[in-house]
């Protein structure tokens, strides 16, 4: 059970951040956005990253629910990652440099479920 839940917490917390900051940083008025997303590769490239930032949070919720008590997966998805991305990564990183470190984890974390499931 411990490395199902150290599965589940990695690419859970990894791909609810990315997609978190992805909306984020859409939803930027255009004065707003940053440099790198004035251009129509940058703009697709975020989207990208936190659509399947988002798909992977519902990979790893249903890898939760599967081999995890319902409410551990339950618990984090509305309480435990939101508050970790915007108490600690958010404020670490910002939301640009988020969405791509905590994107590309969450493409490494892909395989990683695979693998455990």
């Amino acid at each position: 059970m411990s490395d199902a839940l150290v599965i589940f917490l990695a690419t859970g917390l990894v791909s609810m951040s990315a997609a978190l900051s992805a909306g984020a940083l859409n939803k930027l008025p255009e004065a707003d956005k940053p440099d790198y997303l004035k251009n129509q590769n940058g703009l697709v490239t975020v989207m990208v990253l936190g659509n399947l930032s988002a798909l992977t949070l519902i990979g790893a919720l249903a890898f939760g629910f599967s081999r995890l008590d319902w409410w551990i997966p339950l618990s984090c998805v509305f309480i435990s990652f939101p508050v970790a991305h915007f108490v600690v990564i958010q404020r670490l990183l910002g939301d640009l440099k988020n969405v791509f470190v905590s994107g590309a984890l969450a493409v490494v974390s892909i395989p990683v479920l695979w693998w455990n499931w």
